[in-house]
């Protein structure tokens, strides 16, 4: 996938952008006289799109500056999520008080306010305190309200992605990566991890520590980033979390998992303690319970 050229890098912004800054500066009560004047720094980490934190003079002197994030959304993500859909879940979460407030809309992007915390690293997602905090913001997260019918994505998206890979591999890739047999595998996973019980709750679906912000005063966690945000067994988002902790965006090889750092079993007992232990339960609290590896 590509980010769509827009002059940033030469510090020339668009027009249309231009026109949704001075908007959002009038609302939030400052005025941009200049647009010289603004300072565009580009912030790394995001995958799936280009962001920037975006700062004007709050005075004469310059020395007072707020600060606004503009994000350009990428090229290709179709394939992966619905762009409308999660501008709407950006909307709604944002009304619902969790993450950063939306700003701002235009053709390529939206503007969004700017979070003073910190991205979290792999590491701390083995820290037991900073491990506490994140599974007591996935169950907030979990038990939000949101439009629409409460229905499991997981297993639909999942077949749409090995759709759009069938059709753009060539059969020589196919057969190594065994595409032909992953319906089969699907259809087996689908049948065995159903249940009538389970919890069902909103569930963010991509919670790696990029995704993941920390207030270092508050010590208050922020969970970003809804491109893939949806209903889904909130077992399936705990799970996929610990598999995150395999992850490692920052190497040669970020595709590449290492299962020797995926939490043993008392990490994974802990977590869901905490989990557990905040807020209110879905269901019976049998619903949860974490069983060891057989």
């Amino acid at each position: 996938m590509t980010v769509k050229a827009n002059g940033f890098l030469q510090g020339c912004l668009p027009e249309e952008l231009k026109k949704v800054l001075r908007s959002v500066a009038s609302e939030l009560g400052d005025v941009i006289d200049d647009m010289d004047s603004i300072q565009v720094v580009p912030l790394k980490g995001a995958m799936t799109n280009e962001v920037y934190q975006i700062n004007w003079p709050l005075n004469d002197k310059r020395d007072l500056f707020r600060k606004v994030l503009v994000r350009i959304y990428g090229e290709g993500v179709d394939l992966f999520f619905n762009r409308d859909d999660e501008v709407q879940t950006f909307e709604c979460i944002s009304k619902h008080g969790q993450g950063p407030r939306l700003l701002g809309r235009f053709s390529d992007g939206r503007v969004e306010e700017f979070i003073h915390a910190r991205t979290l690293s792999a590491a701390d997602l083995r820290d037991p305190d900073v491990s506490a905090l994140i599974a007591s913001k996935l169950r907030e997260f979990h038990n939000l309200e949101m439009p629409g019918p409460k229905n499991v994505l997981l297993w639909n998206r999942i077949r749409n992605w090995l759709k759009e890979a069938r059709s753009l591999c060539i059969l020589k890739d196919a057969k190594e990566f065994r595409l032909d047999a992953l319906e089969e595998e699907i259809c087996v996973l689908e049948e065995e991890l159903t249940r009538d019980d389970q919890a069902i709750g909103f569930c963010h679906n991509d919670l790696q520590y990029g995704n993941i912000m920390m207030d270092e005063e508050t010590r208050s966690i922020t969970i970003i980033d809804y491109e893939y945000a949806s209903y889904n067994p909130v077992a399936y988002d705990i799970a996929n979390h610990f598999c995150e902790m395999a992850a490692n965006y920052h190497t040669e090889t970020p595709h590449i998992l290492d299962y020797g750092a995926y939490p043993g079993l008392e990490e994974r007992k802990r977590f869901v303690r905490n989990y557990l232990s905040s807020g209110v339960l879905f269901g019976p609290p049998h619903i949860l319970t974490l069983k060891g590896p057989t």
